[in-house]
């Protein structure tokens, strides 16, 4: 799998909310520096789960999908006698 990458926006946004989340929830402070560290140590380390479960998801809904357009054309056919 490739290395989970943000841009400059999402690295801020996301530094961001593990700062509030430290100083909310933990009643402590971290730097952005800190906050970032952690952030890449979740991606490299736990990103792959997050991934996985993201795709399991999609394939799901896809399997859903191909489901409900099968019932669809199912449903678009005529009797005759063969059948």
């Amino acid at each position: 799998m490739k290395p989970i990458k943000f841009d400059r926006d999402e690295t801020k946004a996301i530094v961001a909310e593990i700062q509030d989340y430290f100083r909310d929830e933990l009643d402590q402070s971290i730097g952005a520096i800190p906050a970032e560290m952690l952030m890449q140590f979740f991606a490299e380390r736990m990103g792959a789960y997050y991934y996985n479960r993201g795709l399991h998801d999609a394939q799901a809904l896809v399997r859903k999908k191909i489901d409900d357009v099968s019932d669809d054309i199912f449903s678009l056919e005529q009797p005759t006698k063969a059948r």
